[in-house]
């Protein structure tokens, strides 16, 4: 009689996948309003003039997004975004920093696939790559697509597209 893994590899990813979704989650959750009541480099637009439009026409953002789950109220101290669907400023507010924390929890939920490595054989890790990926990007969208579009309401100023300046090279100004 053999002894097999005591776990298979795919049972193992789903325990890992499930128990990092959890750790990230609670910390999450723990992070003050103060801390998401602005943008930071991770989350603010991008300066090639990232617009809502972009997502919709693109991505055709608004026919998918209804179908993705909101785990905001799955851990204690969460918050569903359902809950905040009320149009007063601070509901709004409130809103624009909980997609901000969405927003850090799929960047901080997508890397795991690389733990993978320690356990599972290159197209193991592979497979979690694809999973990672196919699951935390569309959420990843959705949040930035959310936060434009509050920010508009809101009546907050997009920042423009900053021009990209040569690397290296003559100026291109005009003398004089």
């Amino acid at each position: 009689m053999s002894g097999g893994p005591l776990l298979s590899p795919p049972l193992t990813s789903a325990l890992g996948w499930l128990g990092w979704s959890l750790l990230v989650g609670a910390l999450a959750n723990r992070l003050p309003l103060a801390m998401l009541s602005r943008d930071s480099w991770l989350t603010r637009p991008r300066p090639w003039g990232e617009r809502a439009q972009a997502y919709e026409r693109g991505l055709g953002i608004r026919r998918w997004k209804p179908l993705l789950p909101d785990a905001g109220g799955v851990l204690p101290g969460g918050m569903a975004k359902a809950a905040l669907a009320r149009r007063d400023r601070a509901s709004l507010e409130r809103l624009l920093a909980e997609t901000r924390r969405a927003e850090l929890v799929h960047l901080a939920l997508w890397p795991f696939w690389l733990l993978t490595a320690l356990w599972l054989p290159p197209q193991g890790v592979l497979v979690n790559l694809v999973f990672a990926t196919l699951f935390n990007l569309p959420c990843l969208w959705v949040q930035r697509y959310n936060r434009l579009r509050l920010r508009k309401i809101l009546g907050e100023e997009q920042p423009a597209a900053r021009p990209l300046r040569p690397l290296a090279g003559p100026s291109t100004r005009a003398p004089g």
